[in-house]
């Protein structure tokens, strides 16, 4: 196949989009297809302009010149070649190549949802809500999907207005380097690299400031155990460096020197970081996937997380759920309290119980392989260009 991706722009210095987009690309070269990658220039874009107008000189780059050079680029691809936007939020560009054969990859629509005032934990201003529509309009005229959950494919058909011409569920998959090793090992490196002391154990907590990650209840529920239980173990928290609204959140914790921020944590430690913990706490109030539930299971560690889509479909059978945080303080603490009774089950499993846990979660990890998961979308692509020759 002639593959032509189209990925968002290295100039907004994004993560997890740009490892997708070389997965896609790495994996289909080595499949032996032909890949090129489109993304815009920073041409009028610049870090050094005030923060005020940054986004939108990017949206120049992004919105009107890109849109320029494809069209005159895009006569001479080779008919049969597939178009792949490898994220939704690409949906801009979708029209540019809406007649020629196509897929367009579907993370998740929080941000949609959240510019339809369907989340409360999220209020979205008036331009940011002309922009998600911009963003639909784009990708609604899209004729196949792939969706990286049940959940991610059900909201994209409520926002479509007609039925696809395919629409598919591919579960992410995961890095190779996230296999079990040995706790103590692990712990010792911890201490050595961290200088904390997690020799007797730790939670663990894997995300960014994003309002869905849910920072503030991980501290709610870490609060909430350590006021009733007899142990003193450290939580970690990996991900950039805490918003001023969640530092003073840790600040003003009873147990704040317990509780560490690490940021710029190098690729290597975060699965040690994982086999380390006593278990790893995910309550997520929304996600696309969850990428580091299926990471944290095959790093042979117990995960507690919340017991709504997609984070059951990620975990299986091999979690431990608790309930989404209201949006209410008052009723948070009571959901704080209760969580914190699931945090010290998980960690009162006698070593017997522990490794049924670990166990579980290492079979239920291997859902996530990502040979598995690339040969899944090779397949996809092949039948939408088979099916765009036929029709045509």
């Amino acid at each position: 196949m002639n593959i032509v991706f189209f990925s968002h722009p290295s100039f907004l210095h994004h993560q997890s989009m740009p490892r997708f987009s070389f997965m896609l690309s790495n994996g289909m070269i080595a499949r032996g297809h032909s890949v090129k990658i489109l993304s815009p220039k920073a041409l009028v874009y610049t870090p050094n302009a005030p923060v005020v107008f940054r986004k939108w000189l990017s949206y120049i780059d992004q919105y009107l010149l890109f849109p320029l050079q494809v069209r005159k680029s895009i006569k001479s691809f080779p008919a049969d070649t597939l178009f792949v936007f490898t994220d939704h939020a690409l949906g801009p560009w979708v029209p540019l190549v809406a007649e020629r054969p196509h897929v367009i990859h579907c993370h998740d629509f929080l941000a949609q949802r959240s510019a339809l005032q369907e989340v409360s934990e999220n209020s979205v201003g008036w331009t940011g809500r002309q922009y998600q529509q911009l963003i639909r309009w784009g990708y609604t005229h899209g004729k196949n999907f792939i969706s990286v959950s049940q959940k991610t494919k059900e909201d994209l058909h409520r926002f479509l207005t007609y039925q696809p011409y395919s629409s598919e569920v591919v579960y992410n998959g995961l890095n190779q380097l996230f296999v079990p090793s040995s706790i103590a090992k692990a712990r010792v490196i911890m201490v050595k690299k961290f200088k904390i002391q997690v020799s007797n154990g730790y939670f663990l907590h894997v995300g960014g400031n994003q309002w869905y990650k849910n920072r503030r209840g991980v501290i709610e529920i870490y609060n909430a155990w350590r006021a009733t239980a007899k142990l003193s173990i450290p939580l970690i928290l990996i991900g950039e460096p805490p918003s001023n609204n969640l530092a003073d959140i840790i600040r003003n914790s009873p147990f704040f020197a317990d509780i560490y921020v690490l940021s710029g944590v190098g690729d290597k430690y975060i699965p040690l970081a994982y086999t380390g913990a006593s278990a790893f706490v995910f309550p997520s109030l929304a996600e696309g996937f969850g990428w580091p539930i299926a990471e944290a299971m095959a790093s042979a560690c117990p995960v507690i997380t919340t017991n709504e889509a997609p984070m059951t479909e990620v975990a299986g059978d091999a979690g431990f759920f608790i309930p989404r945080r209201p949006d209410n303080n008052d009723a948070a603490k009571v959901w704080a309290a209760e969580a914190a009774k699931v945090l010290d089950t998980v960690l009162r499993l006698s070593p017997t119980e522990r490794q049924i846990v670990i166990e579980a979660g290492l079979t239920n990890a291997k859902r996530f392989n990502t040979e598995s998961v690339l040969n899944q979308i090779e397949k996809i692509y092949e039948n939408v260009l088979k099916a765009s020759s036929i029709s045509t």
